[in-house]
């Protein structure tokens, strides 16, 4: 081995190390640590250095200006951290056909796999030993029975789940951590370590608080399951369809759109995060949170009554101003990758959107699977919704006790 490929002691590696890690040639490497794009501690390169030299790299790629690079260096703001140690990827070594060979699945639906996951096979048409081991897993469920189709949505459900928690961790690490040292004009290469140990640290917390939470809800919906609150609709099963018979409810904020250009965007923001955290401590145990857009949440529950009457409790409960409104339809939806299409879908969608603030809106089909036994339906009559050919009949849902 050439001195140039043994490590200095600590956290130092060499300049043909950091070369290799950066993906620039060494001439690159020390000019860009004259020019200040690049920290280094007395020509001391450590990892967090080779990784901000990979980001530079990048941003040169894309047409960023050395002057633009420099400043965002010198202010922190392209710190890396020692996560390059964390988060290490495997060479690639394995072909499609050898990966197929060693997992019993098809080139195809490895390809295909590997896509859904988000980390399609490289450039270099190669899997690494994570991949290799993530598509046996992927090949051991389906050996054991599990349906192909059912599988993909499966998979597909799980990456769009941790991608959207992954983007929560680095926001949030951005926000929290990365800016508060940059107000404090931390040096950068502290910046990238202080960031790569926090990284560190949570890391060791994620998977068993994941897998905790994972093994808990997913106790209560075999158990939702098992006593027949989610029953499949059978006549969808040939088409590929899994139809389930739901309530769908919507909830949003009246005139959100004004109060944000009146009140600002940090403002709104608060009061969202208020609305939504006070949907989500609320709800009764069955009812679950589909999907969030903007100050609109979308709720569904195998239980029409009790979901209704948590929605004229919740506007009674929360009265800031947009007042929150809500509408509600109970029928059959295609259920797919862990959301819910269709007709009926759309039609509860419609009814918020004819709701006054303050006011729970209904269908009739609602007021028949709910019942009326803690509830009062006033009729308002039949009304015209886009997309629908015919009218439909619209209550308010108040508490039978008003």
């Amino acid at each position: 081995m050439s001195p140039d490929d043994r490590n200095h002691q600590g956290d130092g590696i060499t300049l043909a190390q950091a070369s290799r890690l950066a993906g620039v040639s060494a001439s690159t490497l020390k000019r860009w640590a004259d020019d200040g794009l690049v920290p280094v501690d007395d020509g001391r390169w450590t990892r967090a250095s080779a990784a901000q030299a990979r980001v530079i790299a990048r941003m040169r790629e894309r047409g960023y200006s050395v002057d633009a690079i420099r400043e965002a260096a010198e202010g922190g703001r392209l710190a890396f951290g020692r996560a390059e140690d964390i988060f290490q990827v495997p060479e690639g070594r394995y072909t499609r056909e050898q990966a197929a060979e060693l997992t019993g699945l098809e080139p195809e639906l490895i390809d295909r796999l590997m896509t859904l996951l988000g980390t399609p096979v490289s450039a270099d048409d190669r899997l690494n030993e994570q991949d290799l081991r993530a598509m046996r897993h992927c090949a051991n469920v389906l050996a054991s029975g599990f349906p192909l189709v059912a599988f993909l949505q499966l998979v597909r459900v799980y990456a769009q789940s941790i991608r959207r928690l992954a983007d929560a961790e680095v926001r949030l690490f951005h926000l929290y951590v990365h800016e508060p040292l940059m107000q404090e004009e931390v040096p950068p290469l502290e910046i990238a370590e202080e960031m790569g140990s926090l990284a560190g640290d949570l890391l060791p917390v994620t998977g068993p608080l994941m897998e905790y939470m994972h093994n808990r809800y997913l106790r209560f919906y075999i158990e939702q399951d098992v006593v027949g609150h989610m029953e499949a609709d059978i006549g969808g099963a040939g088409r590929g369809l899994a139809r389930v018979s739901m309530t769908f409810c919507f909830v949003d904020l009246t005139g959100f759109t004004r109060y944000t250009e009146e009140e600002g965007d940090e403002e709104a923001l608060d009061l969202v995060e208020r609305f939504i955290d006070t949907v989500e401590a609320t709800l009764p145990s069955e009812a679950t949170i589909v999907k969030t857009i903007g100050d609109e949440v979308m709720v569904v529950s195998p239980e029409p009554s009790s979901l209704t009457e948590w929605a004229v409790g919740f506007l009674a409960l929360f009265q800031e101003r947009p007042q929150p409104r809500v509408g509600l339809h109970h029928g059959a939806a295609v259920f797919r990758d862990g959301d819910y299409f269709g007709g009926d879908v759309n039609l509860a969608h419609r009814v918020v959107s004819r709701a006054l603030g303050g006011e729970v809106l209904v269908t009739q089909a609602l007021v028949d699977a709910a019942g009326e036994d803690f509830l009062r339906f006033d009729a308002i009559g039949e009304v015209v919704l886009k997309g629908f050919p015919d009218p439909i009949s619209l209550y308010i849902a108040r508490s039978a006790a008003d």
